[in-house]
């Protein structure tokens, strides 16, 4: 371990004296961008702190040169533009474990929320966001519904960080679908900052790293103690590079990336293959673990929790029933099939019922797919898999199309893939999803979160290298209430108390709810009650609206308050006083303090008197 420790710090000082010059014009995502005067110098101020310290430079360069490879490989299969790569050094300089001061983590700074909206699994023993090959997925993701919404990868850049409803509130004229766009001395500060960190590393992190990694995909419960044994590993080295997986176990209910550092050629490591073996204890004996191979267990897997067992030639659906040892009736209809179906060789078929909505938030449309294809892939019912999309059969379906597989696909979006929804503004926007911010954010730690909803919510982004905050425990499964078979004797004395909330009903916000947490109660996602109620993501919610539960509802919000008018007031800075700080306290946004005091930086004086329009 100390000596890849050693290829991370000990790098030789390579960079020029000289830090690269701002240019007149970049490129950018197939877009051509001018920088004005005013905002090449606020660049170079930022390249120049980059590049000062050839040290930290190099080292960032070498992280680069070491992930950059993975990243660029899962953008290419997204489609998102090679340039946003240089936006992972931005946020966490590519640091796994690195939280923010909102708790965000990993090496693209999401928060819990976002993550597990994203498709990735955060509880209390796994953790994908500090994953460079989920969180990578992740992120492109999340770029891309940007993108979706505005046909503009670089207010997709914007929204990454103020979100979606940010933008839209900052950026008065629309530049949807533009290739040329002037950045200037206005422009949002997180843009000016990506560029220069663009211009910083984007000459000198070509070409190999000294230190390179191989992501190694294993849908098989082993410990990384048993993957270093078997390629010849330290195994302190496997776990640095491996912090996604706090247990040291890698589980086996869907596929995860394994990253495999190696120096020099990174072909040359012999890793055993995908369909390692499993782990088995014998409690009894008290024996070591014993390997038994997927083929000794008729080659199983999970997909989305559900036990799955693969076809093998010329086998039938009673053939294969049989050798599952489940119910024939019962398997046929947890795969939507009937006993005369001709099996596919090699697919995989369920052993259990599918679930209502899939762990991963989207599909994309490939040639050849189908509902039936689609819905045995990731074990969503194909009844769910038409709702969400709004799709009545196959015929609705084609390649390149996004199908929303967790949650119901915004009226707005169109066939190509899914409508950014407006989220949360971090450190620089105030934006609340509750009616109190801070008896929200009261409520978020001290109850644990069991279920969280399919939608999106906002990315914090922050960098700082600090150590790692323990996330929420996620993983039991809040299931909806069903009502249990009571004895003919016990009509007046239930053996258990069961709520059922009604599919079509309407919810009066009470004081200090929050938009997660009503979403949560009814079961349905955050992002569908802002769609069906058509909520002003900026405003958030007040206390007597009435909020529609369910799609198909009419709501009459005649409870709602009428806002109040801003008030100016003087704020006298104090020494602890920061720009932010003063924001929360106004619930205001760092950005309107600056336009109302017409500051061009964020430096503040002891008993200066700052113009605050109070909401």
């Amino acid at each position: 371990m100390k000596i890849l420790i050693a290829l991370f710090f000990a790098i030789p000082l390579s960079v020029a004296a000289q830090a690269p010059q701002v240019p007149h014009k970049m490129q950018f995502a197939d877009m051509t961008l001018t920088i004005r005067d005013d905002a090449r110098r606020e660049i170079q101020k930022d390249v120049d702190a980059l590049t000062q310290s050839p040290r930290h430079h190099n080292i960032k360069v070498e992280r680069a040169k070491t992930y950059f490879p993975i990243i660029e490989k899962v953008f290419e299969e997204e489609r998102v533009p090679d340039d946003f790569k240089y936006l992972v050094l931005q946020e966490s300089a590519l640091i796994a474990d690195a939280v923010s001061v909102s708790n965000a983590v990993g090496f693209w700074q999401f928060k819990d929320f976002t993550a597990i909206e994203m498709g990735l699994r955060v509880d209390k023993d796994i953790d994908e966001r500090k994953n460079i090959v989920s969180s990578s997925r992740a992120a492109a993701r999340y770029i891309k519904k940007n993108n979706f919404y505005f046909n503009n990868w670089l207010y997709a850049l914007q929204a990454y960080q103020m979100g979606a409803g940010g933008v839209m509130k900052s950026e008065k004229e629309s530049e949807h679908g533009a290739r040329h766009m002037e950045i200037t001395s206005k422009t949002y500060w997180y843009v000016k900052k990506y560029l220069a960190h663009k211009v910083a590393f984007q000459d000198v992190v070509k070409g190999a790293g000294q230190l390179q990694v191989k992501a190694y995909d294993s849908n098989n419960q082993k410990s990384l103690a048993q993957l270093a044994k078997e390629i010849a590993m330290d195994e302190a080295e496997l776990v640095s590079f491996n912090k996604w997986t706090k247990s040291g176990t890698i589980p086996s209910d869907r596929s995860y990336a394994i990253i495999i550092p190696v120096k020099g050629d990174a072909t040359a490591i012999n890793l055993p293959p995908v369909t390692g073996s499993v782990a088995i204890a014998d409690s009894k004996a008290g024996k070591a673990s014993e390997s038994l191979s997927l083929k000794q267990q008729g080659e199983r897997k999970k997909i989305n929790g559900i036990a799955v067992i693969q076809a093998k030639a010329a086998e039938t659906p009673t053939q294969l029933a049989d050798r599952a040892k489940v119910d024939l009736s019962a398997f046929l209809k947890w795969n939507d099939i009937s006993i005369s179906d001709r099996l596919q060789p090699g697919q995989y078929y369920l052993l259990g019922k599918k679930r209502a909505r899939g762990d991963q938030a989207y599909h994309t449309v490939a040639a050849g797919d189908n509902l039936w294809r689609i819905s045995q892939q990731y074990g969503v019912q194909q009844k769910k898999l038409k709702r969400y999309n709004r799709i009545d059969s196959d015929g609705d379906i084609n390649p390149g199309m996004t199908l929303w597989l967790a949650s119901t696909k915004p009226k707005e979006s169109n066939s190509t893939g899914p409508v950014a929804s407006a989220v949360e503004v971090d450190d620089s926007q105030v934006f609340s999803w509750s009616v109190n911010p801070s008896e929200a954010q009261a409520a978020v730690s001290e109850k644990p979160v069991i279920e969280l909803p399919k939608s999106a919510l906002p990315v914090a982004i922050d960098t700082v290298e600090k150590p790692v905050v323990e996330a929420v425990d996620s993983t039991k499964t809040l299931q909806p209430a069903t009502p249990p078979v009571l004895p003919a004797d016990s009509v007046t004395k239930p053996v258990m108390e069961v709520v059922i909330v009604p599919k079509k009903s309407m919810h009066t916000v009470q004081a200090g709810e929050t938009l997660y947490g009503i979403a949560k109660q009814y079961e349905v996602g955050v992002m569908d009650l802002v769609n069906w109620n058509g909520l002003s993501l900026q405003e958030g919610i007040k206390p007597g609206q009435i909020l529609k539960v369910s799609e198909n509802q009419p709501v009459e919000n005649t409870a709602v308050e009428t806002p109040k008018k801003p008030e100016e007031v003087r704020h006298e800075v104090k020494a602890t006083d920061t720009l932010y700080s003063i924001a929360r306290k106004y619930n205001v946004t760092i950005k309107e303090l600056m336009e109302w005091n017409n500051k061009k930086d964020f430096n503040l004086t002891v008993g200066e008197k700052l113009k605050v329009m109070a909401k």
